[in-house]
């Protein structure tokens, strides 16, 4: 059934929040294509980011199928009135300049966690078009890194406005050749439509 969830995945909500998320879907013409497999701990990526929109879309998928997902949100969020709603929404607070950096800080949080979702947008920008030796549409390879360190698989999500499609991809478990993985992953993304910019034949590491 697409939408559906392993049960060893971290979960949140009730039947209330994923109907609702279900019907923030439809509203926006969108369905779930695929499954979450049933593993515990992972990084999850959502590309391509080109739209604040992809966070709602991103929000409602989250919903919809129950899943917990953390995100990753600057420390200083955590110091001011935001800091409620961001531990509603999951957000791990990570401190660039700190020693460890943030691979080091989600390292420790996989390490220190039975159940764990990182949710991670792994494109450089939000503006422009993809493009050779651009920024835009180009990927940092932060994730891979997480997941590696961590000893974590990588579940790859499109967010295909083309199809309106949220669809879930087959897991990657990094090998330590990156330049193979991640060519692994492009094929997945291969023609994926964002908001603003679309995925080509490959995506830029």
């Amino acid at each position: 059934m697409d939408g559906a969830v392993g049960a060893r995945v971290p979960r949140r909500g009730n039947a209330f929040t994923r109907g609702l998320g279900r019907l923030t879907m439809r509203l926006m013409g969108w369905r779930l294509v695929g499954q979450v497999p049933d593993i515990p701990k992972f990084v999850a990526i959502a590309a391509p980011h080109s739209s604040n929109w992809d966070f709602v879309v991103a929000m409602a998928v989250a919903f919809a199928i129950g899943v917990r997902v953390t995100v990753l949100g600057k420390h200083t969020l955590f110091k001011g009135p935001l800091a409620p709603l961001m531990r509603f929404l999951d957000v791990m607070p990570v401190n660039r300049a700190a020693p460890q950096g943030v691979v080091g800080d989600c390292v420790a949080a996989f390490d220190a966690a039975d159940q764990l979702v990182i949710g991670v947008a792994p494109d450089g920008t939000r503006g422009g078009k993809t493009g050779a030796g651009g920024d835009a549409g180009r990927w940092k390879s932060g994730f891979y890194r997480i997941a590696r360190a961590a000893r974590v698989p990588v579940l790859p999500v499109a967010l295909d406005y083309g199809r309106r499609e949220a669809r879930f991809g087959p897991v990657l478990i990094p090998t330590g050749d990156e330049a193979a993985d991640l060519a692994q992953l492009s094929l997945f993304y291969a023609g994926t439509r964002g908001k603003r910019r679309s995925i080509g034949a490959a995506v830029s590491f």
